[in-house]
């Protein structure tokens, strides 16, 4: 007998991830079937997506753009991640956006690769505890905790410390006045990764990181007093795991993508994929580490705070965050001026301990209107 053909649903096949999630698909096709798409305002290259892999299902947030497509059905990404058809869900899509579609599909028993930090960020709790409950499991996309994942195999102890590493961003030895002239087409020259806009930003003021640190507390189940950071500009190195014995594993690769999510679609298997770049390890020069500097950017430790608080805190965080985030994009406010309305949310924010669904939401929405009422005010950091 063959293998199983693995019917995926991908959500957000229209941002980085969702674009390379389908590369790997175009490069074993006799593995997957796509049952549905979505897509937020880019439809132009959803139809030309929908067009390619014919899946029964879709979803977009245009308001432009046909609703109807020959062959498709419309559903919500909600319906769709927790469709009796779907053995696998890639949740892409970034921001808020992915919440409510992980938890359905961890509700209805799905398979998980998560792509999407806010989800666990905003409710970790909540979705460690229904995938628990329904047996299912998250696999990690990001690539630094598909490295830990990938570390943590065959162990039978927990870690002593997990060890995320960070390229450090295109600004890392900035001072602070170089850092409040930093442009938006700056930002988003990444020094090694290809990834959408947002996480982009995220990675040059460090706010990723820390997203990552409180994403890790959850699918690994570790305490925040063993979850470390430390830059490594060669981004070669992709995380790493300490053991109580004081042995530590890393997992090393060129920085693409494809390798983490190819791993999440291919579990419990490696495949051979001719189309990704390996490693040429007589031309690596030197793998070089140094701490990360939490003065100049703040966001890793408003983060790791913001997580360690619990509650609706990290809600707040990501709310804060992606509002700011996108008013640096259109040019209303500086570089700076992210880690600055961030910092005065969490500040404001009066917290609800083991909050509900509704809750988080309410928590999300107060912390967007909140941001953008600052930024449009006398607000000055």
């Amino acid at each position: 007998m063959g293998n199983p053909v693995k019917k995926i649903a991908i959500l957000g096949s229209t941002g980085s991830i969702g674009q390379q999630t389908l590369d790997i698909i175009r490069t074993f096709p006799q593995r997957f079937e796509i049952i549905g798409l979505t897509a937020g305002q880019n439809t132009e290259l959803l139809n030309k997506q929908i067009e390619e892999f014919k899946p029964k299902f879709y979803w977009h947030g245009g308001k432009d753009a046909k609703t109807d497509i020959a062959g498709s059905e419309k559903l919500s990404p909600e319906e769709l991640a927790g469709h009796p058809t779907v053995d696998l869900v890639v949740i892409a899509a970034s921001g808020k956006a992915g919440l409510a579609p992980t938890l359905a599909a961890v509700k209805a028993g799905k398979t998980v690769a998560l792509a999407n930090k806010e989800s666990l960020v905003a409710a970790g709790e909540i979705i460690t505890t229904e995938a628990k409950k329904h047996g299912v499991r998250i696999l990690p996309i990001d690539s630094e905790h598909s490295a830990i994942w990938q570390c943590l195999r065959g162990e039978n102890q927990p870690p002593a410390r997990i060890i995320l590493t960070a390229s450090g961003g295109p600004f890392r030895h900035y001072s602070k006045t170089e850092l409040e002239a930093v442009t938006p087409q700056q930002a988003l020259k990444h020094p090694s990764w290809k990834m959408g806009r947002k996480v982009t930003i995220d990675s040059a003021t460090l706010m990723n990181k820390g997203l990552e640190i409180i994403e890790a507390r959850w699918l690994f189940d570790t305490p925040f007093d063993r979850i470390d950071v430390v830059v490594h500009p060669q981004s070669i190195i992709h995380s790493m795991v300490e053991f109580p014995d004081g042995s530590t594993k890393a997992q090393l690769s060129h920085p693409d993508m494809r390798l983490p999510i190819q791993y999440a679609l291919s579990y419990p298997e490696r495949w051979p994929n001719q189309n990704v770049t390996k490693m040429n390890w007589d031309k690596t020069k030197e793998l070089t580490f140094e701490a990360p500097d939490m003065e100049s950017f703040p966001c890793l430790k408003l983060a790791v705070e913001a997580g360690k608080r619990g509650g609706t805190y990290p809600a707040v965080l990501c709310a804060a965050d992606e509002t700011a985030v996108e008013l640096f994009l259109s040019g209303q406010i500086k570089f700076t001026d992210i880690a600055c309305l961030v910092e005065q949310l969490l500040f404001e924010h009066q917290s609800l301990f083991r909050p509900s669904l509704d809750e988080i939401a309410a928590a999300d929405a107060w912390a967007r209107e909140k941001t953008m009422e600052l930024a449009a005010g006398a607000y000055r950091c």
